[in-house]
């Protein structure tokens, strides 16, 4: 039987009654179960079986979401197809935001058509090309930055989650100059989209610790706004970490911050932390995904006008009497 592996929810020994432990792990095709004897067809209709495309069942008390519905999705399609796009992005663990469909299936020898909630593409995959997460056949985090960069130059909104993609896939290993010489490689000469995935590999910040902080910096490059310092550390008089930044500007003291929810969580600690800056002559700008998203001209206005308004010196000078060191790329890499 062709069924999906692991992840039995809680014990078997709570199962209702009737079911068979084999098809408690996840979906399942009924024409197997029924041939196997594990199920009648009158059984398989009834309440403890939810349907999720022909002929693919699951235990009902399973709860949806995209891994489940990727396994169940697998059963009916050709057995050589992986998952590529922005589909093989969240399975690598970096969420692109939008809807999860339609998913990106790719196929060597593309056969059959789009089906519901998927959209189906031809693509030459080496065997270095497809890896196996979550239970499930996907391209890996290397191909995935790859086709995902080829679509850049489709407008902004794909240039900026190419690289939100290449970002959150440097935890997978993925680095720019990885990517340009993956892109290099003569099997790849001619393909569409090597210019935009260049411009990609060329906005990469390996540092960056969220797609919102990568699309904020986006903003701001996109802008014609120098490009920030990523993850700046502060260090205080006793050479200790006090703070670290998502974005800066060491020389004109400038803080750029993306507030996400873990911010919210942990708002005591941020409120301390944003003293510190401020008492170390620091200046900082926070913005939330809604600016990001619906105001990232005014984001932009306000970050050039705080950079303009440096004083004559260059940097916005410390409270008197206090002593800080910032360090950049690099640990003591910028110094004010």
């Amino acid at each position: 039987m062709r069924s999906q592996p692991p992840g039995v929810p809680g014990s078997l020994a709570a199962l209702p009654p009737g079911v068979p432990a084999q098809l408690a792990a996840g979906p399942f095709r009924g024409t197997d179960a029924v041939r196997a004897g594990l199920l009648t067809r009158a059984r398989l209709n009834g309440r403890t079986w939810r349907r999720l495309h022909r002929d693919v069942y699951v235990l009902a008390s399973i709860p949806d979401d995209l891994r489940l519905r990727l396994r169940a999705l697998a059963l009916v399609l050709p057995p050589d197809a992986v998952f590529g796009g922005r589909t093989a992005a969240a399975l690598h663990g970096v969420d692109l935001g939008g809807p999860a469909e339609p998913v990106d299936v790719l196929a060597p020898h593309r056969r059959g058509r789009d089906g519901p909630g998927y959209r189906l593409r031809r693509a030459e995959l080496g065997d270095v090309d497809v890896v196996e997460v979550h239970g499930v056949r996907a391209t890996s985090p290397l191909r995935t930055a790859f086709d995902l960069g080829r679509r850049a130059g489709a407008g902004r909104r794909e240039l900026i989650e190419a690289v939100v993609a290449l970002d959150g896939l440097a935890r997978r290993g993925v680095t720019p100059g990885r990517l340009l010489a993956y892109g290099e490689r003569p099997a790849h000469r001619g393909r569409r989209g090597l210019r935009g995935l260049r411009a990609v590999a060329g906005y990469g910040e390996p540092r960056s610790e969220s797609a919102g902080e990568t699309r904020l910096r986006m903003v701001l490059v996109l802008a014609g706004l120098p490009r920030p310092h990523a993850q700046v550390p502060v260090y205080g008089p006793d050479d200790r970490i006090v703070a670290r930044v998502d974005l800066a500007y060491p020389d004109e003291r400038l803080a750029v911050e993306y507030d996400g929810r873990q911010h919210r969580d942990t708002w005591v600690s941020d409120a301390r932390r944003r003293n510190l800056l401020i008492t170390a002559g620091w200046r900082l700008l926070t913005y939330t995904a809604s600016d990001v998203f619906d105001a990232p001209d005014r984001i932009a206005r306000q970050v050039r006008a705080a950079l303009a308004s440096v004083s004559g010196s260059g940097t916005a000078h410390p409270l008197p009497g206090v002593t800080w060191t910032v360090g950049g790329l690099d640990r003591g890499g910028v110094r004010a």
